[in-house]
């Protein structure tokens, strides 16, 4: 079920996206529209005619994260590639491991607001953030390891 789950926090991350950047309230659509619409491309199971979720989804109207509920899915593509970097230094080797924390220390803990946060990441990584493996943590890839 792991791919369901995923794909469900994409679909609120887009439907908070799309109504709170694109959303045309004038264009003729409701923003029931809107969530059948990107229901339909995200989910495997068709919703239901009558399914009402968006009238209580409060985080994205009254909770706060206005166009950023996507920062939950981000936040775990963030955690997991951090993580696979200790992966990659090999977990089982202790010098690996403490050269990989400090170098995260450094970077992620140390730097903080001071430098964008993109950019603290490519530090720490040396690259861009990849969502590959919270798709291999997610058990919806196979592990490069």
């Amino acid at each position: 079920m792991a791919a369901t789950g995923m794909l469900r926090q994409l679909r609120f991350g887009l439907v908070d996206l799309e109504l709170h950047h694109t959303f045309d309230a004038h264009g003729g659509k409701t923003p029931l529209d809107v969530m059948r619409k990107i229901t339909k491309e995200t989910s495997v199971i068709p919703a239901l005619e009558e399914d009402r979720f968006l009238n209580s989804f409060s985080h994205i109207f009254a909770g706060g994260y206005s166009a950023g509920y996507y920062s939950y899915k981000w936040a775990e593509v963030l955690s997991a590639d951090a993580f696979k970097a200790f992966e990659e230094s090999g977990l089982s080797d202790g010098k690996a491991i403490s050269e990989t924390g400090k170098r995260f220390r450094d970077t992620v803990l140390a730097l903080g607001g001071s430098v964008p946060p993109m950019e603290v990441f490519e530090r720490f990584r040396g690259r861009k953030p990849s969502s590959k493996a919270l798709l291999e943590h997610s058990g919806l890839i196979a592990s490069s390891d």
